[in-house]
């Protein structure tokens, strides 16, 4: 097929190419690393030009394993990087690597030197752990979210699919990667384009920094009710302080009989019982990603009575909340 995309005109007439380097850890998600740079050398073929280069960087030079066991040749170590546009940082679960001190102080004297950063999925841990997150938008995969939030209280993670703020680029992990990239894609070099590397991945729709991760039960409420998908992100988004049904109800303009109608139609529960599902839920990362006490997870998750939560989490998963902590170890 012949590249067909014209560029458009800005970033791409002022500059010959853009350079983006990936910092790989040790048991990073290959996934992540891939749906990052595919995008960029479709971009390259449909646009008839190189104008992305990338390369691969650890941070002594050496092959890097990934999560699924497989091994990444290494193009450079952090210290002979050179200039890059962008470096993102690319980890696993893994977030305490041998020469963990000397690549967060390199991450930084970037950063001073207005170097730009990002961080697909987990490595946005890493940022936070440079303190190259402070005073910026910035997303993480959802089950790292409350782990995340814990360690840096300050920085406001919006658990969004992607977040570019000013020379921070971060994406949830996954399948994310390619609309962080896609939007790069088209800032650089147009829409068109863009679209053209979509189709290229049949990557139905360019998710933007305004779509929302989708968790659990709500990844199966698209093409539903508009009025029920709201009702459900105003309880995530309000778990130490629980709305009650009215008020749920009440926000997205509906009378509590017809959200009740609602929850039973597509969740078959009612709003309470799926509310109080959503904060358990929450309640189980904490306990099993954060070292937070149980009480204090409690009250995170709008229980005010200790005994209460233990009950009510034993009632819908099996295992008191401690006896949770107690397996992850």
């Amino acid at each position: 097929m012949q590249a067909s995309a014209e560029l458009s005109p800005g970033k791409a007439e002022l500059q010959q190419h853009r350079h983006l380097a990936f910092l790989v850890m040790d048991q990073f998600s290959m996934l992540c690393l891939a749906a990052a740079m595919d995008p960029l050398r479709s971009a390259n073929r449909m646009s008839g030009r190189e104008f992305y280069r990338w390369s691969l960087v650890s941070i002594d030079g050496n092959p890097v394993a990934a999560s699924n066991g497989m091994s990444v040749n290494i193009d450079s170590s952090i210290d002979d990087l050179g200039t890059c546009d962008i470096l993102f940082v690319c980890s696993g679960y893994r977030l305490r690597v041998p020469g963990q001190s000397h690549m967060l102080a390199k991450l930084r004297e970037r950063s001073r030197r207005g170097g730009a950063v990002g961080a697909l999925s987990v490595g946005s841990h890493v940022l936070g752990q440079a303190g190259l997150l402070n005073g910026y938008r910035c997303t993480i995969h959802w089950e790292n979210r409350a782990s995340f939030q814990e360690d840096f209280p300050d920085v406001n993670c919006t658990g969004r699919v992607f977040e570019i703020d000013r020379n921070r680029y971060t994406s949830a992990g996954g399948t994310t990667s390619i609309d962080l990239m896609l939007q790069i894609i088209g800032d650089d070099l147009g829409p068109h384009l863009a679209n053209e590397v979509a189709n290229q991945f049949q990557h139905e729709r360019i998710r933007t920094p305004e779509d929302r991760q989708r968790v659990g039960p709500e990844r199966d409420l698209a093409g539903k009710s508009l009025k029920l998908q709201k009702a459900v992100e105003l309880m995530s988004e309000n778990l130490e302080d629980p709305l009650s049904a009215l008020q749920v109800a009440q926000q997205v303009g509906l009378s509590l009989r017809q959200v009740e109608r609602l929850f039973l139609r597509h969740l078959s529960c009612t709003p309470g019982r799926y509310y109080m599902s959503v904060r358990l839920e929450r309640a189980r990362e904490l306990l099993r990603h954060t070292n937070a006490p149980i009480l204090d997870v409690a009250l995170s998750t709008g229980f005010t009575s200790h005994s209460y939560f233990a009950q009510s989490y034993r009632n819908h998963f099996g295992c008191s909340p401690s006896q949770e902590r107690r397996g992850r170890e």
